[in-house]
């Protein structure tokens, strides 16, 4: 594929990391600058990188700057650009597949060169292919670039002011840090923890917290308990909090102003509910605020040989968490199955197009081991799915092996515990 890349002095470093890896994948690259660490102004490369695009000089842009934003302003003012800021995989698959976009902007300052290697590589292999997308991509296309304004109560191409407002607070998710002060600073993205596992050496981020769903699914699980956990995700900056999904609505306005998400179960802890319930649950945990679903598969229907239902079962959910922009995580209980059936499952969730393929719900007779990642990784990361390791995480040895067997995203609810081991650690590292 011809793709331009572009970034200014605050993207130089990851510019020139991404143009090593795609020129690796045999991509013919424009390198449209610029060419040092030297202060310059971002817009001036994000207007290039979209031109070539526009032109049809390329099929893709990818540009770099210190959050992404101004960048994906400015290379949506060029006609025939849609361009997209992508902070993880799911945004960046659904940058592609929702809206067919051809620019992709990223913030050296928000994400580390490996996640951003695989937003990348996410992006570039996605496509839109959805009749009712395309139709709303035509939409995109045939709107108006100048012109007057309309009038402010009328919404454009069914975007409503409730709209803008949630995708405002989806912004602030991103981009405020909570009341520890954490952030996604170069600095703290730096920070790893070596590792090894599988005789290969392995790095953990020194931010760990941002790898973790903070989980409390406890059947006696209490308001008390649930502020608790909501209390420790605003303090360590967790990836998210995960519920069962009638505590929903007090996790969303728990978190609300921090960048933590409210995920939600499906389907849990058994998975034996019919398709279109599970459908219609995670539909309502999306309107009450959840931006993750982790659903169980049917583990009988699975293990019965019956695929068709489970592709059903976990489609109803993406479809669900799709039309939501919600992240979809299908759990599919690794202790129960086979490594055959393991691999059926997780072929199940590629087809249906899902976010992640989840290890276990942490009920059943096992939880997460490295094998088990390391196998599930094998089969969905070539179509940009991600790994959730969960069940019987809680130290940070244990998280250390799951991630270096390529999970992506950890769920715990030893939480603090391990990310308090992670900061001796460092510290420990930072003495020496």
């Amino acid at each position: 594929m011809k793709i331009a890349i572009g970034a200014d002095h605050g993207g130089f470093d990851l510019k020139q990391r991404l143009l090593e890896h795609l020129r690796g994948r045999g991509h013919d690259m424009r390198d449209l600058g610029t060419g040092s660490t030297e202060a310059v102004d971002y817009p001036v490369f994000a207007r290039k990188v979209a031109t070539a695009v526009a032109r049809g000089e390329v099929e893709r842009g990818i540009m770099i700057d210190g959050a992404g934003i101004g960048s994906s302003m400015v290379a949506n003012k060029v006609p025939g650009v849609r361009a997209a800021m992508a902070y993880d995989l799911s945004s960046a698959r659904n940058a592609r597949e929702h809206n067919d976009a051809n620019v992709l902007t990223l913030g050296a300052g928000l994400i580390g060169p490996n996640l951003a290697v695989q937003i990348v590589d996410a992006f570039l292999s996605s496509v839109c292919a959805e009749p009712r997308h395309l139709r709303r991509v035509a939409m995109i296309e045939a709107a108006p670039t100048g012109g007057a304004i309309a009038p402010a109560a009328q919404p454009v191409l069914g975007i409503t002011d409730a709209d803008l407002a949630r995708i405002a607070r989806q912004l602030e998710r991103l981009l405020a840090g909570g009341p520890s002060g954490a952030s996604d600073s170069p600095a703290a993205t730096a920070a790893t923890v070596a590792t090894t596992a599988a005789g290969a050496a392995e790095t953990v981020p020194g931010d760990l917290a941002r790898y973790i769903d903070h989980t409390i699914l406890k059947p006696d699980a209490t308001a008390a308990m649930v502020d608790k956990v909501i209390a420790e995700a605003r303090q360590f900056g967790f990836r998210s909090v995960c519920v069962n999904p009638c505590w929903v609505p007090r996790v969303t306005a728990g978190l609300h102003g921090t960048r933590v998400l409210t995920c939600a179960v499906v389907g849990f802890p058994l998975g034996a509910n019919m398709p279109e319930v599970k459908g219609l649950e995670a539909r309502r945990a999306i309107r009450d605020g959840a931006r993750e679903i982790d659903m169980v598969i049917n583990i009988g229907r699975l293990k019965s040989g019956d695929d068709a239902f489970v592709l059903k079962d976990i489609r109803a959910v993406v479809e669900a968490c799709r039309d939501g922009s919600a992240a979809s995580k299908v759990i599919i209980e690794t202790a129960l199955l086979s490594d055959d059936e393991k691999v059926r499952a997780c072929e199940l969730a590629r087809r249906a197009q899902a976010d992640f393929v989840k290890t276990s719900t942490g009920f059943a007779s096992g939880g997460a081991t490295a094998a088990d990642v390391a196998l599930m990784v094998s089969v969905v990361r070539p179509a940009g799915l991600e790994v959730k390791a969960s069940g019987g995480i809680r130290t940070l040895d244990d998280a250390r092996r799951m991630i270096a067997a390529g999970a992506t995203r950890l769920g715990l609810s030893a939480s603090v515990a391990v990310v308090q081991e992670t900061q001796r650690s460092l510290a420990t590292q930072g003495a020496t």
